[in-house]
C-alpha cells in the first residue's frame, strides 16, 4: 500500500487529506511543519511526499532540501503564492511537480497517480514511446514514419519522455542539453520545442502531448 506524508500548517487541509486519501487505499501521515516532515520522512519512509511551501518553521525549499540529502522519494509541492518564482525554486530545488492553491481534490489525487506511477527509476521507461500516431524508440533513437530528429532535438525529447507526466523546469532543461551557460536563454527552449511540435504533433498549435507549463517549464503527457 502507498503511503503519503502530508505535510501542511493548515489543520482543515491535513484533514480533508488524510480523509480523501485514506478512502483511496492509502496509508497516511501527516506533519504540521518543517521540522515534523523531516522526522516523519525518516521514521516512516513514505513512497510520495505532499508538501506545502508557507511552512511556519522553515521554508519548503528548506524542507525538500533535507530530503533530497538521502531520498528520492517523490515530492509534490501545494503552493498557495501567485508568482512563479517559488515554484521554480521548489522544482529546482527537487520537487516532482506542483498544486496550486486553492486545489480540487480530483486534481490532486491525479498528480499523486501520476508521479507515484514514474516513481520507478528512468531506466524502466519502455524502449518505445508513442506520441499521436508516432513511435519514438528510445534505445535505437528513431521515430516512425522517417521523422528525423537533430541530436539537439533528441536530447530534448528524450528528457521529456523518460520522465512523463513531470513538469521539468526551463532550467533544468537548458542546463541538462546546452550547458550551465545557457540556463536564461529561454528562447532556445521555444525554438526546439516548436520543432518538435512540428514533427510530432497533430495539431502544433494544440499540443496534447509535448505541453508548456508557462513561465515554468515543459511536460510529456502520454
Amino acid at each position: 500500500m502507498t503511503r503519503v506524508l502530508v505535510v501542511d500548517d493548515e489543520p482543515q487541509i491535513l484533514r480533508a487529506l488524510r480523509i480523501n486519501l485514506k478512502a483511496r487505499g492509502y496509508d497516511v501521515d501527516t506533519a504540521p511543519d518543517g521540522a515534523g516532515a523531516l522526522r516523519a520522512a525518516a521514521g516512516a519512509h513514505p513512497d510520495l511526499v505532499v508538501l506545502d511551501l508557507g511552512l511556519p518553521d522553515m521554508e519548503g525549499a528548506e524542507v525538500i532540501a533535507g530530503l533530497r540529502g538521502w531520498t528520492a522519494v517523490p515530492i509534490i509541492v501545494l503552493s498557495g503564492r501567485d508568482g512563479s518564482a517559488d515554484k521554480v525554486g521548489a522544482l529546482d530545488a527537487g520537487a516532482d511537480d506542483y498544486v496550486t492553491k486553492p486545489f480540487g481534490v480530483d486534481e490532486l489525487l491525479a498528480r499523486i497517480r501520476a508521479v507515484t506511477r514514474r516513481g520507478r527509476p528512468a531506466e524502466e521507461v519502455a524502449p518505445v514511446v508513442t506520441i499521436g500516431r508516432f513511435s519514438v524508440d528510445l534505445t535505437e533513437r528513431s521515430v516512425s514514419d522517417g521523422v528525423r530528429l537533430t541530436p539537439t532535438e533528441w536530447q530534448l525529447l528524450e528528457h521529456l519522455l523518460r520522465r512523463p507526466g513531470r513538469l521539468i523546469t526551463q532550467r533544468e532543461l537548458l542546463q541538462d542539453v546546452w550547458g550551465p551557460q545557457y540556463r536564461t536563454e529561454t528562447n532556445y527552449l521555444r525554438q526546439y520545442m516548436a520543432r518538435l511540435r512540428r514533427k510530432l504533433e497533430t495539431d502544433p498549435a494544440r499540443p496534447r502531448h509535448l505541453l508548456t507549463e508557462p513561465g515554468m517549464g515543459y511536460r510529456f503527457r502520454p
